[in-house]
């Protein structure tokens, strides 16, 4: 694609500099990704200038920069107001807009998003549909899985995979919407078909400030849906009726609004609910008709995620039957309530638990099937919200009989000012240890038959990220570790 028709979609722009029209074969916002031919955008983010890079770019072969500043170099320079707003405007037209030959699924909330869309896409797979997802743990088209670096990457990133999807014949993708990438733009051109909400907790107040701004910025994922009705392909908005947030987001949206709950009455609902170590089992109600789940998922929680899961299925035109039969067969999503097992007498359970909300969730579920004493292992993040700190301790202490707080990723902070802020708000027994292995020995060492152990926080991550290093570090694996070598 020429220059003149790619910045054809920008209505506003001026070009300095030379006034050619060279071919674009690329579009990258990293100087390390230039080659020739590329058009190098200029972003400026926290830590980086892209601006600074520029010259870099076209020594690597860039013909042309898009940039908010006027630029003394020899290729031409498009400058716009915004080149975050402006890259999303070209790469979904340079990659001839992806999205609209997909049918694409969004999930946004606080705590829920990685399991919703594991299941929604599980169940489409089932259904014979190939499939393509985007989250925290990783990209999948197809069977192929790749590295995130971000829950929902940039627009650039975004347009580029969903094209590969396109081209790799994918019918349904499913993706978790992080309320920082709606608040920034990064899915912008993004044309989703349907958003689905799974609840609001305190996180991320480090960015938004309030939890008000919190929830507009989650919001946008539901006007952002349109006003207009395609009844050969219509929209709907996925929403969780126990969550007071889900009043709004019903304001904000015009697309069909499909609600699923337990509490209150709802299109889709969990009832008779029971819960084991292993499982639960409830009666699913579904304007299709009633049907018995059981599922090897556990808690409550979990059976709000397969309800959001379960209304995005039907909607999207999957038979109730196929379903519940996929939801049943599912053996569990890698750190969320994960289980430890190397034949020991106590329970070992590692989960992704990092807000308040999530803590409470997965230790309330515990409790209810706890014969023994219930013991935590959690920190919190470095460079994070701080003000849930103390809150996590809180909750460690009231639900846990033994709390024990360690270091998650510190990152540029000092991990023992962390613990000392999170210690100022235990209210019950605790015990400090700044070393996460050592923490996790010491529940393990102290466990007893038909005790519960839970490790908190870091899930399903096998890295921990202190100063300027990242370190391998699994927790599974560690408490793998010191199960063998106490049995031993």
């Amino acid at each position: 694609m020429d220059l003149n028709t790619l910045i054809s979609h920008l209505h506003t722009h001026t070009i300095d500099g030379i006034n050619n029209n060279p071919s674009i074969t690329s579009i990258e916002m990293d100087s390390r990704q230039v080659t020739t031919g590329s058009l190098f955008i200029c972003i400026k983010g926290d830590h980086f200038d892209g601006h600074e890079f520029a010259e870099q770019a076209v020594e690597k072969g860039a013909v042309a920069i898009l940039s908010q500043v006027e630029l003394n170099i020899p290729v031409p320079v498009v400058i716009v107001s915004d080149t975050r707003r402006a890259m999303a405007i070209l790469a979904d037209a340079f990659y001839n807009q992806p999205t609209q030959k997909l049918h694409l699924i969004g999930v946004t909330g606080t705590n829920g998003k990685t399991s919703t869309t594991h299941i929604i896409e599980k169940v489409m797979r089932d259904h014979g549909l190939r499939t393509g997802m985007i989250g925290t743990m990783y990209m999948k088209i197809g069977e192929k899985v790749y590295e995130t670096k971000n829950t929902t990457p940039e627009s650039l990133t975004l347009q580029k995979t969903f094209a590969t999807m396109v081209s790799e014949k994918v019918d349904t993708a499913v993706m978790e919407v992080s309320s920082h990438a709606l608040d920034i733009g990064r899915v912008h051109g993004c044309e989703f078909n349907i958003a689905v909400f799974t609840n609001l907790t305190q996180d991320h107040l480090d960015f938004h400030k309030s939890m008000d701004d919190y929830r507009r910025a989650k919001g946008l994922l539901f006007s952002g849906l349109g006003n207009s009705f395609n009844h050969r392909k219509p929209k709907f908005a996925i929403l969780n009726s126990d969550d007071i947030s889900s009043r709004e987001y019903q304001k904000s949206t015009a697309a069909t609004v499909i609600t699923y709950g337990i509490d209150n009455n709802s299109d889709i609902m969990a009832k008779d609910i029971s819960m084991t170590s292993s499982g639960t089992a409830f009666t699913l109600v579904t304007p299709f008709g009633l049907k018995t789940v059981k599922t090897k998922l556990v808690g409550k929680f979990s059976v709000y995620n397969i309800l959001a899961s379960v209304a995005t299925c039907l909607y999207s035109g999957v038979p109730l039957e196929t379903i519940i039969k996929s939801v049943e067969d599912l053996e569990g999503i890698p750190g969320r309530f994960e289980l430890v097992h190397e034949g020991q007498g106590y329970t070992v359970i590692v989960d992704y638990a990092h807000t308040p909300d999530s803590l409470e969730n997965v230790l309330t579920t515990v409790k209810q099937f706890a014969n023994g004493k219930v013991t935590v292992v959690v920190g919190c993040g470095g460079d994070r919200d701080k003000t849930k700190r103390p809150l996590m301790a809180s909750i460690a202490t009231k639900y846990a009989d033994c709390s024990i707080f360690t270091s998650d990723n510190p990152r540029s902070e000092d991990p023992q000012q962390i613990l000392l802020e999170m210690e100022a708000g235990a209210e019950g027994n605790f015990k400090t240890i700044v070393d996460r292995e050592e923490a996790i020995k010491f529940a393990v060492n102290d466990a007893r038959n038909e005790d519960v152990i839970v490790i908190a926080g870091k899930g399903h991550e096998t890295y921990q990220i202190i100063g300027d290093n990242t370190l391998d570090f699994d927790d599974r694996l560690v408490a793998s570790k010191a199960i063998k070598e106490r049995r031993n």
